[in-house]
């Protein structure tokens, strides 16, 4: 792989995380929450026929899993906390970074298809 490849690959994977189009980087992945678009508003590059499946929701359990062991190994053993504080606070801490996290990594998944895809033609 050539440096110029690596770049594009790492670019275009970093716009798919930001929600951008993977192409130009100028119009939006997704229109709706998780909801790709039929086509970049700038460039006009098809997304609609990407499909990423469970990919996005792997990557979702497996950084929210990461971010909450964490803090369930170092913070709650050493913090006076009431269980139901944590019973409490956990759970909506999970489901926050969720939200947070799935919109990105679906347009992660879907910034690495289209690239496999372009690179398979190539």
């Amino acid at each position: 792989m050539s440096n110029s490849s690596s770049q594009d690959f790492w670019l275009s994977t970093l716009r798919g995380m930001l929600g951008r189009c993977p192409r130009c980087g100028g119009g939006r992945l997704l229109r709706n929450y998780l909801k790709p678009v039929d086509h970049c508003s700038a460039c006009g590059e098809a997304y609609g026929h990407i499909r990423a499946d469970d990919g996005p929701a792997w990557l979702t359990i497996v950084v929210v899993g990461h971010i909450l062991g964490v803090i369930m190994l170092t913070v709650v053993p050493n913090a006076d906390v009431p269980i139901w504080a944590l019973l409490v606070g956990l759970p909506v801490l999970a489901v926050l970074i969720a939200l947070v996290v799935l919109p990105r990594a679906k347009g992660i998944f879907i910034a690495l298809i289209w690239r496999h895809e372009g690179t398979k033609s190539a």
